[in-house]
């Protein structure tokens, strides 16, 4: 039970308010709720919620980022905010939302991807043809398919003869545990047409895992899933990061995660000319917008080979530079 409305602290009605959230939303967000709110509940916390005014909230993420928070921090923590104060007001216990009135002066977000060029991205792949899981690596780079749906992918889930994978299973990570979920969003379930050249990759991954599982005997899991480990076990999502992290080093590269992957994959599609509609598709995205404001970085050299004349923007057929 809470205490009396003019006792209650901010710490306490975001508690309750959060362990509400955990019953609406799956565990992992829940815990990134709970994550996204720390900061704020540190400068604010104590304070009485109905004392509480637009002015503490603003010098609370002012703080946090003088402390090095993120703007997609600070962002998050002003979000969440809002929407326990909402409740807080539908309750009856404070007459208006205070952290409405307060807004963000953060500088725009930095690039949140690494761009590779084509040249940069077969560097990547040559250095990953040494490492167990390079499957699972080439397969980010000519799907897209996000770290937890690679490591939730089934055998079950994919058709080498007909070209396609479907997308059911979301592995994330908990508190350090790999779990099974469901995919990330309704559009998030879907089906990908594979390339030729990723089926003949997965044919070879799948012959070796039959090798090991034929040296593992008795002590093979059969989980059913594509990337595991020696025993059949499903792999961890953090092994995809850290393998990831030896091909970047060998390559010469910036280190990138397993998500860089995936944008890599939607800007040279995009750049490549596909549709966008077949972007946002292949990437479970709701609305091809949302794929190019995600996902669009132009590489350099685009400027350069669409600086056309201006006869040929009116001749109908302009023509790219070579």
């Amino acid at each position: 039970m809470l205490p009396v409305p003019e006792a209650i602290t901010f710490r306490e009605w975001v508690e309750r308010w959060l362990d509400r959230k955990s019953k609406e939303v799956r565990p992992k967000t829940a815990l990134a709720y709970r994550q996204d709110l720390a900061g704020v509940l540190r400068e604010l916390g104590a304070i009485r919620l109905q004392a509480l005014r637009p002015h503490h909230i603003r010098a609370a993420l002012d703080h946090m980022a003088d402390q090095g928070a993120s703007p997609r921090a600070l962002r998050m923590a002003l979000t969440l905010t809002r929407a326990a104060l909402e409740d807080a007001v539908r309750m009856d216990l404070v007459p208006r939302n205070v952290a409405r009135a307060v807004d963000l002066r953060t500088p725009p977000n930095p690039p949140a991807f690494r761009v590779l060029s084509p040249e940069e991205v077969g560097r990547l792949v040559e250095a990953a043809r040494p490492e167990r899981l390079f499957a699972a690596i080439y397969l980010a780079l000519s799907t897209g398919l996000r770290r937890g749906e690679l490591c939730g992918l089934r055998w079950g889930h994919v058709d080498l003869e007909a070209w396609t994978l479907r997308v059911e299973e979301n592995r994330i990570t908990l508190k350090g545990k790999a779990v099974a979920s469901p995919p990330k969003t309704p559009r998030a379930a879907r089906v990908i047409t594979l390339s030729s050249d990723a089926v003949s990759v997965l044919q070879e991954w799948r012959a070796r895992q039959e090798e090991e599982r034929a040296h593992a005997g008795e002590a093979w899991e059969d989980t059913g899933h594509v990337f595991t480990d020696p025993l059949g076990r499903p792999i961890h999502p953090d092994t995809l990061n850290h393998t990831l992290r030896r091909v970047c080093d060998r390559a010469g590269l910036p280190r990138l995660r397993v998500h860089d992957l995936r944008h890599i994959h939607a800007t040279l599609m995009l750049r490549k000319g596909v549709p966008v509609e077949v972007v946002a598709e292949r990437l479970g995205h709701a609305t091809p917008a949302f794929t190019l404001a995600q996902y669009r970085h132009v590489l350099p050299d685009e400027h350069r080979t669409w600086a056309l004349n201006l006869s040929e923007l009116l001749s109908g057929t302009p023509r790219a530079r070579a």
